[in-house]
């Protein structure tokens, strides 16, 4: 009886292959390009028929994936596809903005607009900033708002920061990061959490963490005391404590 041999993923090939490649072997480097052409192939798909050939989406998106190649770091110890895949994204992105393909409407333009004007004025007032606030008070649906606020956005760069409230996380280095999405899951659970606080309780965590403000300026801003504000400060941490164990 012939034991039946278990299907080896062609991908597991990559890593050698990158290090030969990084070694000098041009060979090698054409064997993973031709190895990973499919995954190009399958992204270019998703941007056809929007007035570029296939042939330049995907010699676009060749061209993300020898920058993965000559990019990856070996140390994060991650699936070399899962690199490449924003970086193909990302030329191909790039390539049909440049040329003009990629349009957008003055509508969504006007609604990113409005969209980003009430969320500075909601943070500057410590209220609510949310999509969903902020879309609510233009009167469209997040969906809708979301929409709006990615097709106006500039194509960003693996070199930029991947958190607000963090200059030194850049978005190249989560994209191998094995703890990203449980630290995205984190940040997540932590919003809900908030969310589940009164509104007087959300005001003051909106003014000392993410406007942040000291106690002080926020007892003048909120017409409490600092001693006032420490109290419910404590008060809200052991709530999102319960909340988050």
């Amino acid at each position: 009886m012939k034991i039946k041999e278990e299907k080896k993923n062609p991908y597991d090939q990559n890593l050698d292959l990158l290090r030969a490649y990084r070694a000098g072997d041009e060979e090698a480097g054409e064997r993973l390009a031709e190895l990973n052409a499919p995954l190009v192939y399958s992204i270019a798909g998703r941007f056809s028929g929007r007035g570029a050939d296939m042939s330049d989406l995907i010699e676009t998106g060749n061209i993300g994936l020898v920058k993965a190649m000559k990019t990856f770091d070996f140390s994060h110890g991650c699936v070399f596809s899962t690199y490449a895949v924003p970086l193909i994204f990302g030329e191909i992105r790039r390539f049909l903005r440049d040329d003009g393909i990629i349009k957008v409407s003055r509508e969504e333009k006007r609604l990113s607009a409005l969209l980003c004007a009430e969320r500075e004025r909601r943070l500057s007032a410590g209220e609510d900033a949310d999509i969903a606030s902020v879309a609510r008070a233009v009167g469209i649906s997040p969906q809708d708002a979301s929409s709006a606020l990615f097709a106006s956005s500039p194509v960003r760069s693996l070199d930029e920061a991947a958190y607000d409230d963090d200059d030194s996380t850049t978005l190249g280095s989560i994209i191998c990061d094995e703890d990203a999405e449980m630290r995205q899951f984190d940040r997540f659970a932590l919003r809900m959490a908030i969310e589940k606080l009164s509104e007087a309780h959300r005001r003051l965590v909106i003014l000392r963490y993410f406007r942040d403000m000291s106690q002080t300026e926020t007892a003048k801003l909120l017409g409490l005391t600092q001693v006032k504000v420490s109290r419910e400060e404590k008060k809200i941490m052991e709530i999102l404590r319960k909340e988050l164990s």
